[in-house]
């Protein structure tokens, strides 16, 4: 059985969305180098999602946290980078960088 891979390569720059509205692009990854682990996501998020989101008037750049994300090969389609919660729950998910 092959294992699924995504490499960094194949989410940097893409939409990032939930449903089918787009708020951000995939700019890095951040891994923990202890556990040598992916556990954020770079997103600099839209100024009508910054907004929405956080009450800001500019587009903003923020970790995501990679269990807001899809499973597996789900979380990263040929349209972007989905977001398996509501955009009223990202505020759990995302921190400023």
């Amino acid at each position: 059985m092959e294992v699924a891979r995504i490499r960094s390569e194949d989410i940097i720059d893409k939409d990032v969305l939930v449903g089918e509205e787009k708020i951000g692009k995939v700019k890095g990854v951040i891994i923990d180098p202890v556990e040598w682990e992916l556990t954020h996501l770079e997103v600099k998020l839209t100024k009508d999602a910054a907004k929405e989101i956080f009450g800001s008037k500019a587009d903003s750049t923020n970790r995501l946290a990679i269990s807001a994300l899809r499973k597996g090969k789900a979380c990263c389609t040929e349209k972007g980078v989905i977001i398996k919660v509501s955009k009223k729950q990202l505020n759990i998910y995302l921190r400023p960088l």
